[in-house]
């Protein structure tokens, strides 16, 4: 089974950052509480380790994962974010929204859409932001679910459904899961893509 750690959701121990984020810089996949709900994810630049959480998830090679940024700056390094945007992400971020935008020259390609597009979060958890710099750059999100099951609520039930296929599993306590609310930001107009945790009425209503 996988290592498990239990890691303050509050004030993440940098110890145990550091050692989660070498695992990340190795190639591994890890397991993380996010805002949302538990998590599956690794170093984005790492091509090997994107494939084998494609294959943990049983998920088709042409439909990108999001990814995680530290900061509104990390975000546009990796997107292409126009001034309506930006006055939205930095009104509403960190949050439990995944916003689409396009993406930059700096995304693998294994990470875009066929349109070019990103699915980018920047999360409220502090262990999550605490990884993504420590490690330096984006870090893959995709929820911990597998088909049919429920979603797990804490470390125990992610252990159940991925303890033999990840290398770390970061317990961060009891979680209420709910999926983001996913966001367009392609054009001028939001659309809302996926209702979920993130309220949707200031993304309706015009500037």
């Amino acid at each position: 089974m996988a290592r498990q750690t239990e890691i303050n959701p509050v004030n993440p121990q940098q110890r145990l950052i550091s050692m989660a984020a070498e695992i990340l810089k190795k190639g591994g996949v890890v397991c993380y509480p996010t805002d949302t709900m538990y998590g599956l994810g690794c170093d984005i630049f790492n091509q090997k380790a994107v494939k084998r959480v494609h294959e943990i998830k049983q998920r088709d090679k042409d439909k990108p994962f999001s990814f995680m940024c530290a900061s509104l700056a990390d975000i546009s390094q990796y997107a292409h974010v126009s001034s309506p945007a930006y006055r939205l992400l930095k009104k509403h971020l960190p949050g439990p929204y995944t916003m689409v935008l396009p993406g930059s020259k700096l995304v693998p390609k294994i990470m875009l859409t066929k349109q070019k597009t990103v699915g980018i979060r920047l999360p409220q958890s502090p262990i999550c932001l605490a990884l993504i710099e420590m490690l330096g750059n984006p870090v893959l999100n995709t929820s911990a679910l597998r088909e049919g099951c429920a979603a797990p609520a804490d470390s125990y039930a992610v252990e159940e459904l991925f303890g033999g296929q990840v290398d770390l599993i970061i317990d961060g306590g009891q979680l209420f899961p709910e999926p983001s609310t996913v966001i367009s930001l392609v054009t001028d107009q939001p659309e809302i893509l996926r209702a979920g945790k993130g309220d949707t009425a200031p993304f309706l209503e015009r500037e």
